[in-house]
């Protein structure tokens, strides 16, 4: 369906900035740190009641958080879109919310409780003016994004239910490209272990030297990244071997029994996680047999990679919103982080589109968020719907 200026208008209107301001402030007050996001699920669950939406609680295999799911249906042909977004927080000490200076501020405000309201403010606004020609609204809302507290379980397990639209928005705070590509991210640790009790340095056996050894895998994950280097997207970058940190010793003469050392792994579509994991072990364990030690390894795989296709009707109707309130079209671009709009491509290939309002902040406790913004994103929403869902 084609967008008009009356239209934009008919939407821009019905969109309310305080009914936003409140949704958000409403959801930042319920602290939600990863796991335990059940109490603010529940005041989402209550607001959208409230509204006049029908609400189901999906546990996701999360029961102590079940998800939230509101659907909007005109009961005409047409797609379905679907509004996703996490409501965990970081494990920071909690700020509560403020409304100042034209940004909400207060712990999941960027990250992204604001967004969601922005998204809930599109859902009310299509409602109220019954502007939607065809097909309907999923909104998700979900736990256990954030890692390492969260592995993104909740949400893959929504997906294999097939609690899906036919494209996704993604209200993450990323609006200055439509992300065509992201690199997947493993996060790794590995423990290196000697055997005999702790021991004065003068009284050292000759071997193993878990610090040495630490030293030795360090050498090998570079070269491991240098080779990873020579796969490179030119949006997204390469793929990549990052370490982050190195710890070894309690004091400066005691003979170290441990050493450990931790960091990310980023690869690019086409390369499959289980592939990722297995060269990390193998390496590992090649270390541990050269040098006599053990070797421990701790992965996670925080996201596969990303990719959308420029040509799914999606992006046309998106690009087509939000030229009609931001006056112009976005390039498109690479996401640098994870979202769960890798989720969306890895498990189902949904088109998903990543874009949230202005914010800043994310994983502190200085989190903020346009309040402007948040209403163009709520008229985007809208508009991209009326487009996409026709």
């Amino acid at each position: 369906m084609t967008l008009t200026p009356p239209l934009a208008e008919v939407l821009r209107r019905a969109v309310q900035p305080q009914r936003l301001i409140d949704t958000a402030v409403k959801l930042i007050q319920v602290p939600s740190p990863t796991g335990q996001a059940g109490a603010v699920a529940d005041r989402l669950a209550e607001l959208l009641h409230a509204d006049g939406f029908a609400v189901e609680r999906p546990t996701g295999g999360h029961a102590t958080a079940p998800a939230v799911v509101a659907r909007f249906a005109t009961g005409r042909p047409g797609r379905t879109l679907q509004f996703d977004g996490h409501l965990d927080t970081v494990h920071l000490p909690f700020v509560p919310p403020r409304v100042v200076e034209g940004r909400i501020t207060g712990s999941g405000s960027s990250d992204m409780k604001a967004g969601i309201a922005a998204a809930i403010e599109a859902l009310r606004a299509l409602r109220d003016t019954n502007t939607l020609p065809g097909g309907a609204i999923l909104l998700t809302c979900h736990d256990l994004h954030e890692a390492p507290w969260g592995d993104g379980r909740q949400l893959d397990q929504l997906i294999r239910d097939g609690i899906v639209g036919d494209a996704v928005l993604v209200p993450e705070y990323l609006n200055h490209c439509i992300p065509i590509i992201g690199r997947g991210s493993l996060t790794w640790k590995a423990t290196i272990r000697r055997p005999g009790p702790p021991i004065h340095e003068v009284m050292r056996p000759d071997e193993p030297n878990v610090i040495a050894a630490g030293a030795e895998l360090v050498r090998r994950l570079f070269q491991l990244h240098e080779r990873l280097a020579a796969r490179r997207d030119p949006l997204a970058g390469s793929d990549s071997l990052f370490i982050g940190q190195i710890h070894s010793g309690e004091i400066f003469n005691q003979y170290p029994q441990e050493c450990w050392l931790e960091g990310t792994r980023r690869w690019l579509p086409g390369t499959a996680p289980a592939a990722v994991e297995q060269e990390l072990r193998d390496l590992f364990a090649d270390l541990a047999r050269d040098t006599g030690t053990s070797v421990a390894a701790d992965l996670m795989v925080v996201r596969d990679a990303f990719q959308l296709d420029p040509h799914d009707p999606l992006v046309p109707a998106f690009q087509e919103a939000h030229a009609l309130v931001s006056g112009r079209p976005l390039p498109l671009g690479a996401k640098m982080f994870c979202d769960d709009g890798n989720s969306f491509w890895s498990l189902a290939r949904i088109a998903t589109i990543t874009h949230g309002p202005t914010a800043g902040g994310a994983h502190t406790v200085h989190e903020w968020v346009s309040i402007d913004d948040l209403v163009r994103v709520a008229q985007v929403y809208a508009l991209t719907a009326v487009a996409y869902c026709a």
